[in-house]
């Protein structure tokens, strides 16, 4: 990412997480684990995620171990898991973010001004799809069967089998 717009996004960090709670509010939770009062206590953290990996590259291997053409919101079968809505906002916070950046300086080479967004776009998509994954695997509504990850969307697993 450009430098100056990296140097630019930190300096609007406070708005950006003022934002991203506003998002977070205005949504209505799927779960009780999705209350915007208790997800907005992971901005800062993942604020933190994104911007080490924007800036160290050894971050940003780790963070892409996998490729990443798969969207985030494709992870998650039941549609339960309360970081979708958070990366939602997220998303969208930070897009807003970096316009308003690139509009404010409108110098920039468009070529670097649109890598530096698509950069960013990747990168927390990357950091959304790892979270969400490790949420969906302790998910109560993902089967059990070997080999198979979707989540049984009909209801609660039971505790014990019948025979």
């Amino acid at each position: 990412m450009q430098e100056e717009l990296l140097n630019a996004l930190r300096s609007r960090r406070p708005k950006i997480r003022e934002r991203w709670a506003d998002l977070l509010h205005a949504e209505r939770a799927v779960t009780p684990l999705g209350n915007p009062d208790a997800l907005v206590h992971l901005i800062d953290w993942t604020l933190d995620e994104i911007e080490r990996a924007l800036v160290q590259p050894s971050a940003r291997k780790r963070v892409g171990r996998r490729p990443v053409a798969v969207d985030y919101r494709h992870e998650c079968p039941c549609g339960r898991n309360p970081l979708l809505g958070y990366f939602a906002a997220a998303e969208q916070a930070l897009q807003e973010a970096m316009i308003l950046v690139q509009a404010a300086q409108p110098g920039l080479d468009a070529i670097g001004r649109d890598a530096s967004f698509e950069e960013l776009r990747l990168v927390l998509n990357t950091i959304a799809r790892r979270e969400i994954e490790a949420f969906c695997g302790v998910c109560q509504f993902r089967t059990r069967e070997p080999g198979r990850s979707e989540c049984a969307v009909g209801g609660p697993l039971p505790a014990f089998a019948v025979s």
